[in-house]
């Protein structure tokens, strides 16, 4: 009885603090993050040209995920774009200027190097399409007959 109260005072802190995450990030520093959007606190994004990161809704970028919108060494900035419906695993880094389309997972651990088309799961260092035509859910999560 307890248990379960606390679970759920803990779902609700916890959608609490990601709704003013998703608000700080938007407000505060210019970033375009989709309603439903959750973006762990252990999360890195590139400040550097926080204007340059794009997140669709209902995406999920895990901890220790990168997500990079510039180029010191060829002194540029440029906008990286994350679709909809989409899962970033931990540790995942994402290079500038990448595109991952809607309904996309990245394993974690990866390092996307070039654009992820639509409904496709990426791995490895560089990422790598394994499975295309994937379908996902809320937050990525994969649906229906691809979750084989």
């Amino acid at each position: 009885m307890i248990g379960e109260i606390l679970k759920k005072l803990r779902t609700a802190v916890h959608r609490r603090m990601a709704g003013f995450r998703r608000a700080y990030l938007r407000k505060v520093w210019g970033m375009t993050i989709g309603e439903g959007s959750r973006i762990s606190l252990k999360a890195r994004l590139d400040f550097t040209n926080p204007r340059g990161i794009h997140i669709g809704r209902e995406t999920i970028v895990t901890p220790m995920a990168q997500i990079f919108t510039h180029d010191f060494v060829k002194a540029r900035h440029v906008d990286t774009h994350i679709g909809s419906h989409c899962f970033i695993g931990a540790g995942s880094i994402i290079l500038p200027g990448i595109r991952i389309g809607d309904h996309c997972i990245v394993a974690a651990g990866s390092v996307v190097t070039s654009d992820v088309p639509d409904r496709s799961l990426v791995a490895g260092n560089p990422a790598r399409v394994v499975k295309s035509g994937i379908r996902t859910g809320h937050f990525g999560m994969l649906v229906g007959p691809s979750v084989h």
